[in-house]
């Protein structure tokens, strides 16, 4: 077995096998692609202490995300502004978020959280790294 750490880069249409938790704790960026096919696109996420990766909605597609580091909150609803279901979360949880629902996770821990997100099709073009937030957000406007 190597040590070798494996670079974050999009690997997609290729075959991967990896330690997904360890290529979490890699990343430093908001959002990395690591595998983008042309049905499903795994990323990864670190979000800062007290930071959420914003309330979203994906209307055509699903999504499973997986806590690999940390604690958080998440929260669902069926619209903006009614987000009932809240639930803890911390590693090794995962968090099914079906097409059209919205929903938004908060780090409430005091260490950046990890998450390794699963698109199905893929949200983001082949190859997206966004460092930050704002980074993302100007990306989706």
């Amino acid at each position: 077995m190597s040590n070798q750490k494996t670079p974050l880069t999009d690997f997609g249409g290729q075959p991967l096998v990896i330690n997904l938790a360890a290529a979490a704790a890699e990343n430093s960026s908001f959002r990395t692609a690591l595998w983008t096919g042309e049905h499903l696109q795994i990323t990864l996420m670190s979000i800062p202490p007290g930071e959420e990766i914003g309330i979203e909605m994906h209307p055509n597609l699903d999504q499973l995300l997986r806590i690999e580091s940390g604690c958080a909150v998440v929260l669902m609803g069926h619209s903006k502004s009614t987000l009932n279901y809240k639930r803890k979360i911390n590693r090794s949880f995962a968090v099914t978020v079906p097409s059209g629902t919205w929903h938004n996770i908060i780090n409430t821990g005091r260490t950046p959280l990890l998450i390794s997100s699963v698109y199905a099709p893929p949200q983001h073009p082949f190859g997206t790294v966004h460092k930050t937030k704002a980074d993302a957000e100007k990306d989706e406007h």
